[in-house]
């Protein structure tokens, strides 16, 4: 399990004391819930962290896996087959045949905070990245491709606006 908590952003105050001046914080802070875990999907299917940069692409190591799953996926002389180019194609980080990574995200309301979390034991390797002499079983080193923000740095201001839509509308009585 992996678990980012966020520093003092500025926001953090503001929160706390918006979700003490409200009578019920749970539908609030459940809709905040809700928006990072959406966002944290994002992260997949745009292939970036959470500010906006580019993951780094697969490695080799990890593509010359992805054809060796199937005998097919190469041609007789060892060359890339054509059902081998399709698999490869359009390829994207962290996206494996389960997708189970980009799936497996759940928050949780915990008093007046909200935690968000992967379940799969592999996250914080993605999330951090690892070294292959610290982990031999691994066939290469693999990179950090971050998909949970960073609490030095902060809420990318479009979560942050989100965030802010909520507790506006928690303030002023729309249910969400």
């Amino acid at each position: 399990m992996i678990q980012i908590t966020t520093g003092d952003t500025g926001l953090k105050q503001a929160l706390h004391g918006v979700l003490m001046a409200l009578d019920r914080p749970e539908p609030a802070l459940k809709a905040m819930g809700e928006l990072v875990l959406e966002f944290t999907k994002q992260r997949f299917e745009l292939s970036q962290d959470p500010y906006g940069v580019p993951w780094e692409k697969n490695r080799p190591s990890t593509l010359a896996a992805l054809l060796g799953s199937h005998p097919k996926n190469r041609t007789s002389k060892g060359k890339v087959s054509a059902r081998g180019a399709r698999l490869l194609a359009g390829r994207k980080p962290l996206i494996g045949k389960s997708k189970s990574l980009s799936k497996t995200f759940r928050w949780k309301v915990i008093g007046q905070a909200v935690e968000i979390r992967s379940i799969m034991k592999y996250s914080a390797m993605q999330q951090f990245g690892g070294k292959k002499a610290d982990f031999p079983h691994l066939w290469g080193d693999i990179p950090a491709r971050p998909f949970f923000v960073d609490a030095s740095r902060g809420l990318p201001s479009p979560l942050e606006a989100s965030i802010v839509r909520v507790l506006q509308d928690a303030i002023l009585g729309f249910p969400r």
